[in-house]
C-alpha cells in the first residue's frame, strides 16, 4: 500500500471526526476550513504533548510491544490477528501500518473454521499511561481500515471502517 493513501485514510479516520464535522457551507466554507485546519494543528500539538517518548501496543498477555509484526485482536480465542504489520509510523499518539487481517470465518464451528485474510491499514492511537512502566504510554484504540475485501459480521460484509478498544496490562 502507497504511504499517501495510508496517510489519507489515517487523516481521515482521526481527524474529520474530530473536527465534528462542523464544516459550514457556502461562503463561509472557505474560512470555515482555515478554522478547522489551525484548530487541528493545534489540537495536534496538545494531544502529542500527553504522550511520552515511549509509546506501546499491549499484547494478549499483558506485555508493552514495540512495533510487533503480529497482534492478536481476538485474545480469548485467537480467531482474529494482524500479521506481516509493515509500520510507516510509530510516534507518540499514533502509529500507523499496512497488514493482513486473518480471520476465522468458524464454519461449522471455530475448531473447523478456516482463516482467510484481508489486506487493512491499522491505526493505534489514543493513550494512557501504562500499570508498572514509568514513563510510557499505551495506544488505547485500533483502527482498522479496509480498503477492499472485508470480514463479513454475521450474515452481512462488516463496515468498511471499524475501531477497536485496546487492553490495558495486567496489574
Amino acid at each position: 500500500m502507497k504511504r499517501g493513501r495510508l496517510t489519507a485514510a489515517v487523516i481521515a479516520a482521526i481527524s474529520v471526526p474530530g473536527l465534528g464535522l462542523g464544516l459550514g457551507l457556502g461562503a463561509g466554507a472557505l474560512a470555515s476550513a482555515a478554522q478547522a485546519s489551525s484548530r487541528t494543528s493545534s489540537a495536534g500539538a496538545v494531544f502529542a504533548r500527553h504522550f511520552s517518548e515511549k509509546p506501546v501496543v499491549i499484547d494478549c498477555q499483558g506485555e508493552p510491544r514495540v512495533r510487533p509484526g503480529k497482534f492478536t485482536l481476538s485474545c480469548a480465542d485467537g480467531n482474529d490477528y494482524l500479521t506481516g504489520l509493515s509500520w510507516a509510523s510509530w510516534t507518540a499518539g499514533l502509529a500507523s501500518a499496512t497488514s493482513v487481517q486473518e480471520v476465522n470465518d468458524c464454519l461449522p464451528y471455530c475448531a473447523a473454521g478456516h482463516f482467510h485474510g484481508y489486506p487493512v491499514d491499522v491505526v493505534f492511537w489514543g493513550g494512557a499511561s501504562v500499570h508498572g512502566h514509568p514513563g510510557s504510554q499505551r495506544y488505547t484504540r485500533v483502527t482498522l481500515l479496509y480498503p477492499g475485501a472485508r470480514p463479513n459480521v454475521g450474515a452481512h460484509r462488516g463496515p468498511a471502517t471499524v475501531t477497536l478498544p485496546l487492553w490495558a496490562a495486567s496489574s
